[in-house]
């Protein structure tokens, strides 16, 4: 078998030009090369990354890569940030998930990686940052603030494909009535793209549940009191996502970035 070459981040960032001296810097954390990485995965994480960072840049602002998997780590604090978008990837060290080890299958478990992006989300959170995090980024977030993850989902139909075949597939979620997604989306429910075989448990004491599947699972979290923090378990930024559904939601999300200097480059 032929190796996988590592995902670099020239791969997964759009060219940055013509943005303002003002523009907003959004730290984007990612796992890129976790263990274990297949072509058919090294291909997806590019495109969905790739896909993120450059609706950030359209949306005019700076995206800053944080590879959680490179040899040198970059730096958790967030001073010099105006915002955290935290993406998906393998599975999180069953340890720290809270559920310990079960007879399922993980993939690309990276302890390491976990560890930086836990404390990335408390820093970003304790300093008021606003954060988007998405499917494990999700997960992630529920466990920094104290919650757990299911370690594999039981039925699994409506949340990712059967086994060797197509991994995303279209799921159905309720937003609940008040919280920031539903009025994000203007509506009590959204066709999302999904792909994931782990999802919330025991809810972060922090955290209100913002969407459910129709088997209850739940699809997203909102922080209760600050002004932006939302863990989204789908994958707005996947190609095959509802038009507009990752706009709108990145849209939402800078709103609440604090205008820069205009001295800042």
């Amino acid at each position: 078998m032929a190796e996988v070459p590592e995902l670099t981040s020239g791969e997964v960032l759009p060219e940055i030009g013509g943005l303002a001296a003002d523009a907003p810097r959004v730290a984007v954390s990612v796992s890129l090369n976790f263990p274990g990485l297949t072509a058919s995965q090294r291909n997806l994480m590019r495109d969905l990354t790739l896909n993120a960072t450059r609706a950030l840049l359209e949306l005019g602002v700076r995206p800053v890569l944080l590879d959680a998997t490179a040899a040198q780590l970059p730096s958790t604090e967030v001073d010099g940030f105006d915002a955290v978008l935290v993406l998906g990837g393998g599975d999180i060290d069953p340890e720290l998930a809270g559920h310990g080890l079960h007879e399922g299958e993980y993939f690309g478990v990276d302890r390491r990686a976990d560890e930086h992006t836990l404390e990335l989300i408390r820093n970003a959170v304790d300093a008021g940052l606003p954060l988007t995090a998405i499917c494990r980024g999700s997960q992630l977030l529920n466990v920094a603030l104290g919650g757990t993850v299911i370690a594999d989902l039981d039925p699994w139909h409506l949340h990712h494909g059967p086994s060797g075949g197509e991994l995303f597939l279209p799921e159905q979620v309720a937003l609940l009535r008040g919280s920031k997604l539903q009025q994000v989306y203007g509506r009590g429910g959204l066709q999302v793209q999904s792909g994931h075989h782990q999802a919330v448990d025991a809810l972060a004491e922090d955290l209100a549940v913002a969407a459910v599947a129709h088997d209850g699972t739940i699809e997203a979290t909102e922080h209760r009191s600050r002004p932006w923090v939302i863990g989204v378990q789908w994958h707005p930024e996947h190609s095959n996502a509802p038009s507009g559904d990752l706009y709108l939601l990145l849209g939402a999300f800078l709103s609440h970035v604090q205008p820069r200097s205009a001295t800042v480059a």
